[in-house]
């Protein structure tokens, strides 16, 4: 059962009219302490590949920890986490047990279920819905210190009923610094404040590249309109991260990071550590 201060049935939650809080059941053996919500609001940020490497770092520190796709119509993370192609998973009578990862995280994703991980979800907003939900009552998770949901970009149904389903502890966003991205960013974030949800940082993705042969930092966009928006809102920087062919090869299962990369990682699970639930 879930550990959550907002759900006064911890975690086995009944709906409003039964006096409950409105949370969808977690699966009855399961327990997880904290959920966080990566998002973006705009799509090819790398919200998923941040997603993982924040994963990753919580792993580092002694967590035990889950990844939920959310992203159902284009779910990455089994890739990102080199998972190979074609796993699928199987059931028991605890319920559907996840992928594990070769550093112990255990993964859902749609992609587990499909034939072909490249055929389509052609499914309308409510089964996509659906979908997320089973992801949470369905899943033998486990005992979690921290399940983190990646989320698909946008503001519609799917993200809607991860935020009013699930006890969400908090959402990390990202963003790269284009001022097109950051305007689409802040409306996930006015939308994740209109459902209470705390914003515990941003991290800025692809924020510069650096010359191969004078190490010198080439920054592609101008900064003002995202760090406009940061100040404007009150949102905290966690760090920013530049383009790297190691995030790119996440997909072949590598997780090497570069110093600074990894030192930015490192201040995200600080701060995500401090405002986990013990």
């Amino acid at each position: 059962m879930s550990d959550c201060d907002n759900c006064p049935s911890k975690g086995n939650c009944s709906t409003e009219e039964e006096g409950g809080c409105g949370f969808e059941k977690l699966n009855k053996f399961s327990s997880i302490k904290n959920t966080i919500a990566v998002m973006s609001g705009k799509g090819g940020v790398g919200k998923s590949s941040v997603a993982v490497l924040t994963a990753r770092e919580l792993v580092r520190r002694g967590l035990k920890v889950g990844i939920l796709d959310a992203d159902i119509t284009g779910p990455s993370i089994p890739r990102l986490t080199g998972i190979p192609a074609g796993t699928h998973c199987t059931q028991n009578e605890m319920g559907i047990m996840p992928q594990k990862t070769k550093d112990g995280i255990s993964v859902i994703s749609l992609n587990f279920f499909l034939e072909n991980e490249e055929d389509p979800v052609v499914w309308r907003g409510p089964v996509l819905s659906g979908a997320v939900r089973q992801f949470w009552t369905d899943i033998f998770w486990g005992e979690l210190d921290c399940l983190v949901i990646d989320m698909p970009p946008g503001t519609g149904d799917v993200v809607l009923t991860v935020m009013q389903s699930l006890p969400l502890t908090g959402a990390l966003v990202v963003s790269t610094p284009h001022d097109l991205a950051s305007m689409v960013v802040a409306k996930s974030v006015n939308m994740a404040k209109k459902m209470n949800i705390s914003i515990i940082g941003l991290v800025e993705n692809m924020a510069y590249m650096k010359c191969p042969d004078c190490g010198k930092e080439i920054r592609m966009f101008d900064e003002k309109p995202l760090y406009d928006f940061i100040k404007r809102e009150e949102i905290e920087l966690l760090g920013s991260l530049p383009m790297l062919p190691q995030v790119a090869g996440m997909s072949n299962g590598e997780t090497g990071l570069d110093a600074e990369s990894a030192e930015v990682m490192r201040n995200v699970g600080e701060r995500l550590v401090e405002s986990l639930k013990k």
